[in-house]
């Protein structure tokens, strides 16, 4: 097999991926005027929603001196609507009630890149797809609880901005229930981070233990998203992510949410979240403190929520729980500061922890290359150069092989001459010539075996990028993440590929192969038309600089003296 046979082999493979990719996410999509018409409005989800777990299900925390915790049916106070708090950082604008975070702008990162764009709205009170984070208590041994309306803000201030100078900002929040006892809740919002403390003390002044738990939980209604290979939100991952010491990252996509069951695990030291195209928020629980993962969908709403530990806080005791709210894009670099084992898989290039780590890798060397260029379109292709030099050892073997190929052609022609159209007596002949004058038929596929699940762990990097969201490379790319809007480097691309196939040897191939061949840069250009300009400026470059490459090693090995005809029996 030649290395044109191979390149065509993995080419129409790439191409049958990506067709059925988009038919599946055609077949799965809903049908958005159905979708508006059946969820004109959606409340958000209230401690009702939750459903009571199993007794013993809910961790339980170790409190020195406290009685066994009893469970019972959820209970929880009506009230009036809780004052509300806005918060103003350098990167976020939120809504608080002291139990959620009810509306989030992220405001570094404009919908569009038009003048006067407002902040992409990651948590909203949007009743068509409300999406929200929240954070409460569920009665256990019927102790009193704060319900949805319960947190009150502990001072009168109800605009809160972090100010010139100040490193960060707390909000807290008080619940004063019966017989003594208080949660106090303290938000703490820092300079430039999109991670926000959440922790809650419990003290118990009364004459009777307090017993109950706390839950963590993200919920929402999915967007209906525009499905087609010219929106990028379509080809992201959208859903739930969780991620456990023991079984590692797991993932459920909202189209089969509950198709596995709700999950149901018990995890110390883990994170959950829900993420979608560039964005994502998720709970952090306490690392040393266990919670029960659980999945949930009630209609349209879909929810990811963590339960535990749960307390019994005997008279006198205090307790405290503490967790960290994510909020915002997928920084690679700000999620490493967090310290937070699997969390950099939020970033999330492949569901395969291979793919995944030779998308981190990618993503490393680019983002290296970017510090010193400044620049993501130059990152891509300094990116590039730096992967061939790499494979140049790899792909100077595959042109000699080629060039081997190339010297054998007049016997190969001779030897399909001889067996007109009995293909089986030309392969083995064909084949016992390779052996005699020992040519490897494979030594060309090497290096594009290498290069495909690049290729593809690469397609998600640039898909999945938040650094690279609008970010110019010169002239008419002003996005890296959207199409090319004049289609000047997919043409290129196809050009690149045509003059790639005059330099490439056609050995053994029949007449309707090499009419296919002729149509790949055709194939190639209607493909990477819709595909991100980022990625198809790697694949321009990668495949010039294979092109020259191929010319300088054609001009090196071209002058070989063709092997000698068979001579006729």
């Amino acid at each position: 097999m030649n290395q044109t046979r191979v390149f065509l082999i993995f080419a129409w493979l790439m191409v049958a991926v990506l067709l059925w990719m988009e038919w599946g996410r055609e077949k799965a999509a809903p049908d958005p005027a159905a979708v508006a018409a059946t969820q004109p409005a959606v409340p958000v989800a209230d401690d009702a929603d939750l459903a009571t777990p199993v007794a013993g299900n809910v961790p339980q925390a170790s409190v020195p001196g406290a009685a066994p915790a009893m469970t019972s049916a959820v209970t929880s106070e009506g009230a009036p609507a809780a004052p509300r708090v806005t918060v103003t950082t350098d990167v976020l604008k939120l809504v608080l009630d002291g139990r959620s975070v009810l509306d989030a702008d992220l405001l570094q990162f404009p919908q569009t890149k038009a003048a006067g764009s407002p902040p992409v709205q990651l948590l909203t009170e949007d009743p068509a797809h409300p999406y929200s984070a929240t954070a409460g208590w569920v009665s256990q041994g019927n102790s009193a609880v704060p319900g949805a309306s319960g947190f009150q803000p502990a001072t009168a201030v109800t605009d809160v901005v972090l100010a010139e100078g100040q490193d960060q900002v707390q909000v807290p929040f008080v619940w004063n229930g019966p017989d003594g006892i208080s949660i106090n809740r303290t938000y703490t919002f820092k300079r430039g981070d999109y991670a926000i403390s959440v922790k809650d003390e419990v003290s118990n002044a009364g004459s009777a233990p307090w017993q109950a738990y706390v839950f963590r939980k993200l919920d929402r209604v999915p967007p209906v998203i525009s499905r087609g290979m010219t929106n990028p939100d379509s080809f992201s991952f959208n859903g739930a992510t969780w991620y456990s010491p023991e079984n590692g990252y797991q993932r459920r996509a909202f189209d089969d949410y509950l198709e596995d069951g709700n999950l149901n695990q018990t995890i110390t030291g883990g994170w959950a979240a829900m993420l979608q195209h560039h964005f994502f928020t998720a709970w952090i629980p306490q690392a040393d403190q266990s919670a029960l993962y659980l999945l949930a969908q009630n209609g349209p709403r879909n929810s990811v929520e963590t339960r535990g530990p749960g307390f019994t806080v005997a008279p006198g005791q205090k307790v405290s729980t503490e967790a960290r709210l994510w909020v915002g894009p997928k920084l690679v670099n700000q999620i490493a500061k967090e310290d937070v084992k699997g969390l950099d898989r939020v970033v999330d290039y492949s569901r395969f922890s291979l793919m995944a780590i030779i998308g981190q890798g990618l993503f490393w060397v680019m983002n290296q290359v970017h510090k010193v260029v400044g620049n993501w379109g130059w990152a891509i292709i300094g990116l590039v150069i730096l992967l061939k030099l790499a494979l140049f050892p790899l792909a100077n073997a595959q042109f000699k092989s080629q060039a081997k190929m190339r010297k054998f052609q007049p016997r190969i022609a001779q030897l399909k001459e001889r067996y007109g159209d009995d293909k089986q007596k030309f392969q083995v002949a064909m084949m016992e010539l390779y052996k005699k004058e020992k040519i490897n038929p494979l030594g060309g596929c090497l290096p594009l075996l290498i290069q495909m699940p690049i290729f593809f762990a690469l397609y998600w990097v640039l898909v999945e990028s938040v650094e690279l969201r609008q970010a110019p490379w010169m002239g008419w790319i002003q996005d890296l993440t959207a199409r090319d809007p004049y289609f000047i480097l997919p043409v290129l691309n196809m050009a690149v590929m045509w003059f790639t196939q005059k330099l490439t040897p056609a050995v053994g191939m029949d007449p309707m192969q090499q009419k296919m061949m002729q149509l790949m840069p055709l194939v190639f250009g209607v493909m990477t038309a819709f595909m991100p300009s980022g990625l198809v400026l790697y694949w321009v470059v990668n495949a010039g600089l294979s092109l020259a490459q191929q010319w300088w090693m054609i001009q090196k090995h071209g002058q070989d003296t063709p092997a000698k005809t068979i001579e006729a029996k």
